[in-house]
């Protein structure tokens, strides 16, 4: 299946999430773990879907979300600053999902700066983090 850039871009508009993580870890500089993720969820019906989308990325993988949900997801901070994010600076999303891109792609940027190292960098991150998504400020 080909998949062309402007499909994917009102897909993930409907159906994409970018997410960022931060979990304790004991064993980490800052005592926590940041881990960004770009996400689709689709019912396994539609699994060709999100094969396509691993497809045309070049990255990632597909695995079961929890019943009978499967996601397409990427991790790696490689992955995501070599594809996802040119990808959508290229072909910017339409809806508020655009204002979560942003930040995800800020809390990248921050990652590769090593603040995620340093108490108040992981601060910074939990702020911005929390008006991603259905956190949105008000």
């Amino acid at each position: 299946m080909k998949l062309d850039a402007q499909w994917i871009v009102g897909f993930v508009d409907g159906e994409g999430c970018f997410y960022i993580g931060i979990n304790r870890h004991a064993e980490m500089t800052a005592k926590y773990q940041v881990l960004p993720e770009f996400t689709v969820v689709q019912h396994k019906r539609d699994i060709q879907l999100l094969h396509a989308l691993k497809d045309f990325f070049g990255c990632g993988v597909v695995r079961t979300n929890h019943g009978d949900r499967m996601s397409y997801r990427v991790r790696s901070i490689e992955h995501l600053v070599d594809k996802i994010l040119p990808f959508f600076e290229k072909h910017e999303l339409k809806s508020k999902k655009r204002q979560d891109f942003i930040k995800f792609r800020q809390v990248i940027h921050w990652i590769q700066q090593e603040k995620h190292l340093v108490p108040k960098g992981i601060e910074e991150i939990r702020v911005l983090a929390k008006t991603m998504n259905t956190g949105r400020e008000r």
